[in-house]
């Protein structure tokens, strides 16, 4: 064996079974917060289908969002009554919700969103509480989860 070679230096990559170890422990990492994500609205087994059982991935694009900017941009477009920027950005953040499954956001920004498609800028401003409570409740979760990191 030649010094200093590994399989790692020379792929540029672990190998795959020490990939396997690390997906497997991050599985069980964030298999350990699975009620508390689900106590602030995070589906984490739905989340687990639909990122087909690939916890490192999920929590990489999860984490993410804490620095997320389309809800601050919401409720700014609703301040300015900018309709058409809310509707952009409520439809967005229902996205990005939905595909995280940030299952109680994700349905406070679909009301929101349907109000905004109908027009209806008050029914919108009226349903941004529980959408921030939604929102505040992903990201302390979220915190909380990079900080144990």
């Amino acid at each position: 064996m030649l010094e200093g070679y590994t399989l790692e230096s020379a792929c540029g990559h672990p190998p795959r079974a020490e990939q396997a170890r690390e997906t497997r422990g991050k599985t069980t990492m964030m298999a350990e917060y699975a009620e508390a994500l689900k106590r602030n609205g995070i589906d984490y087994d739905e989340a687990m289908e639909r990122f087909g059982g690939n916890a490192a991935l999920y929590e990489r694009l999860a984490l993410k969002f804490l620095d997320d900017a389309h809800f601050a941009a919401l409720e700014q477009a609703l301040a300015d009554g900018d309709v058409d920027t809310a509707v952009r950005e409520a439809h967005t953040l229902k996205g990005v919700a939905g595909n995280l499954s940030f299952t109680a956001l994700y349905e406070a920004a679909s009301k929101v969103n349907a109000a905004l498609r109908e027009g209806d800028l008050a029914e919108a401003t009226a349903l941004m509480d529980p959408a921030c409570n939604a929102h505040a409740a992903v990201v302390s979760a979220l915190s909380s989860l990079r900080d144990e990191r």
